[in-house]
């Protein structure tokens, strides 16, 4: 698998988009990933065909489960250094980047440079440096490292996958461009004639992974689902090593104000028991048919009843159903 990117240009890692918009309420959906945004184990495992009880077939959602599998590890190795790197984790790829020194990476040969133990000064500036290029490669996106024949091949697995789990894919990314997309609302106050005065705030909203796994799966998986232009890879963390609840206050920290809000939605106990220590809102994503706490199906009314309860502030007026 052949993969380009120019690698001359040092990336800072800043958070601009935090930086202007604490004058206005802040919205910070923080996200799992796998069996919430995308399907993957409840394909592999059979486990969303089983919900269904029989009206999907358990095999079919096996075999997609499986091509995903495949090009999420041929990325990972071919384009990602994950080969190279699978053993030296990280929460976030700007973890390391007070070790990178801006070098031209142009002719860097990251294939002989020597990566591994101790995790000292030197080491740590050789996986900053692959940090900051497959920082650049997400940025890029897979439209500009691919040729058409291959975009072609990851759209069509998509449209499958999109098919057979009755929109789930698609919807979730719709959901995603409605947290994301930062927009005026109307306020509507009644009085006591019953005249209704309306005034407008403005909102804006953020969307961050936290992941279970471990980063550059993760982020490659951000790229073959559709979800990078959605979610920055400066909003991807993995908790493989640090738990969430430690990810949790770092977002925490970064988002520090009294205007910003935060919702945790995912499907599983580790995100519940985490966003519960922080006491935030926590919606539990439902793989089974005919629940609204899934894809399709979760709207931003039903979340917005969530903020209200741990916030005591509506915010079920963001809908757009």
């Amino acid at each position: 698998m052949l993969c380009s990117v120019k690698m001359g240009e040092n990336l800072r890692i800043p958070d601009e988009e935090i930086k202007g918009t604490m004058d206005r309420r802040v919205d910070v959906y923080i996200w799992d990933m796998d069996e919430t945004l995308i399907l993957l184990k409840s394909l592999l495992n059979g486990t969303y065909a089983e919900a269904f009880n029989g009206l999907k077939d358990v095999q079919k959602g096996v075999e997609i489960g499986k091509m995903w599998e495949k090009h999420i590890l041929d990325l990972c190795d071919g384009c990602f250094f994950y080969e190279q790197i699978e053993n030296y984790n990280k929460p976030f790829l700007g973890a390391l980047s007070e070790y990178d020194d801006g070098k031209d990476l142009s002719d860097y040969d990251f294939g002989q440079d020597g990566l591994g133990l101790p995790s000292d000064d030197d080491n740590k500036r050789k996986l900053a440096y692959m940090h900051r290029v497959i920082a650049q490669k997400y940025e890029k996106g897979l439209d500009n490292l691919f040729d058409q024949e291959t975009m072609k091949l990851w759209n069509e697995l998509y449209d499958i996958t999109d098919k057979y789990t009755d929109g789930w894919l698609s919807s979730a990314r719709d959901f995603l461009e409605q947290c994301s997309s930062g927009k005026t609302e109307t306020t509507s106050t009644a009085s006591a004639d019953g005249m209704v005065d309306s005034t407008d705030s403005t909102y804006q909203h953020v969307n961050v992974l936290v992941t279970s796994g471990s980063l550059i799966p993760s982020l490659v998986k951000c790229l073959l689902f559709r979800l990078d232009n959605l979610i920055t890879h400066e909003n991807v963390y993995s908790s493989w090593e640090e738990g969430k609840i430690q990810c949790f206050q770092w977002i925490k920290e970064r988002f520090s104000s009294s205007n910003v809000r935060f919702c945790v939605i995912g499907d599983g106990w580790e995100e519940c028991e985490a966003a519960k220590t922080m006491r935030w809102p926590f919606v539990k994503i439902d793989l089974r048919p005919g629940s609204s706490h899934r894809f399709p199906g979760l709207t931003l009314r039903t979340v917005g009843y969530y903020f209200s309860v741990v916030y005591g502030s509506p915010g079920a007026e963001n809908d757009k159903d």
